[in-house]
């Protein structure tokens, strides 16, 4: 199916393709039509499956065919806005939409806006407000804070990987941010997965959405071929550096649990002749946007990265990805995997696996429905065994997200000892 039959004009039609998309990947066959139509949607869209461009495309379309608000009552409106989790991929989002914009007769104004940097640039750029504003939450409430941005003004919401909104603990912002909008608007909703406090997102911030739940869990998608390797912690490093060395890998994202591990892992491995660097949230917006462009140009084999940092990282065609340590959730899991593997590229998933990570990697599977099989690497085979679980080394339910005791949790427990009812 050809964009054109999605109902998209002739100039975007011809951007999207620019941008390397020759036919309708999956999502955008499904969430166009809906979006041009005007209906909420909530769709389930993996990184890196074109969903940038199922709601670029429409959200274009449509504000061309909108009024235009009155600049001289609405100096600072904004026409649509696009929350996303992280600086990165609000630059990556705004980059997208910006390129689809350049071909319409009249491009909209597209500003980008995120914490981490000097906000008056932003302020500046939102002065006569903006068609489309790509923003973090936490600057987003900054600047309607500022006057900057009237939000009263917004015809059309998006929220951009969802579950991380959540999942960064950006309730209370999205909470916030919704008593300044207004209730007559169309609301877009993509996430990976869909937790119950997504599923209460969608309940609070949706009318009658239409539902695509279209995209085949991405543990199971073909592209993406999975190994876990049993190997003793303190040998992760010389491994890495050998499959790095003895299959030619050219670019590696490889995930750890502390920005230390990040910059000591990458320091030993540059010290054993691999071109790697660190990538976290210690480095300065500059950095780490040096970092990616030229980890995209291939200056850097292994770019060494946390959760948290990795949350914007969009490299296409990237080959392997190395879960160094195990992510907390079997959530994480689905996204870092998803860092390779992008629109049907093939890609490769390594995951080291401790002792003391053997019972929290079989809830991964369990959780995912996968059963890999553990394998092990000639001249690192694996010696030590799971520490024995005692009252004082006991994890309790600590290695899974959501599982932890709350603070309320607690506090309630001090107060049972101390004899408080």
């Amino acid at each position: 199916m050809p964009f054109l039959a999605l109902g998209l004009t002739p100039a975007l039609c011809d951007a999207v393709k620019a941008l390397g998309f020759s036919e309708p990947t999956p999502i955008q066959r499904e969430a166009i039509a809906p979006i041009l139509r005007g209906s909420d949607v909530w769709a389930s869209a993996q990184t890196g499956s074109g969903k940038t461009a199922a709601f670029a495309l429409p959200l274009l379309q449509r504000l061309q065919a909108l009024p235009a608000e009155n600049r001289h009552q609405y100096g600072r409106a904004i026409r649509a806005l696009i929350i996303v989790p992280t600086r990165e991929l609000a630059a990556q989002v705004g980059e997208v939409v910006r390129s689809l914009a350049q071909a319409l007769p009249h491009a909209p104004k597209v500003v980008m806006a995120s914490g981490g940097v000097s906000i008056n640039p932003q302020m500046m750029a939102l002065r006569g407000g903006a068609d489309v504003l790509v923003a973090t939450p936490g600057r987003l409430l900054d600047l309607a804070k500022q006057n900057a941005i009237q939000l009263a003004t917004v015809r059309i919401l998006i929220l951009d990987e969802a579950d991380r909104l959540l999942d960064l603990g950006f309730a209370d912002e999205l909470a916030r941010t919704l008593t300044l909008l207004p209730p007559s608007r169309q609301t877009l909703l993509f996430s990976a997965t869909f937790p119950p406090e997504v599923r209460g997102l969608v309940a609070q911030m949706l009318n009658n959405p239409v539902e695509l739940a279209l995209e085949p869990n991405l543990l199971q998608e073909s592209v993406i071929a999975q190994r876990a390797i049993r190997v003793d912690d303190k040998r992760r490093t010389q491994l890495l550096r050998h499959l790095v060395k003895e299959h030619h890998w050219t670019r590696v994202l490889v995930f750890v649990a502390t920005k230390y591990a990040a910059e000591l892992v990458a320091e030993k491995l540059y010290k054993a002749g691999v071109y790697a660097t660190a990538f976290h949230g210690d480095l300065s917006q500059g950095a780490r946007s040096q970092v990616l462009a030229e980890f995209k140009d291939e200056q850097w084999e292994v770019v060494i990265t946390t959760d948290l940092a990795s949350r914007g990282i969009d490299i296409s065609k990237l080959p392997v990805v190395v879960n160094y340590d195990l992510p907390r959730s079997a959530v994480d899991y689905v996204h870092r995997i998803g860092r390779t593997g992008r629109a049907g590229e093939p890609g490769l998933a390594v995951s080291f696996v401790g002792a003391d990570a053997l019972a929290h990697f079989a809830l991964i599977q369990k959780r995912q429905g996968m059963d890999l099989p553990l394998e092990t690497i000639a001249g690192f085979e694996p010696t030590d065994t799971p520490t024995p679980i005692t009252p004082q080394t006991a994890p309790g339910n600590g290695g899974i997200k959501g599982k932890r005791p709350s603070k309320k949790d607690k506090l309630r427990a001090a107060a049972s000892r101390n004899g408080t009812p």
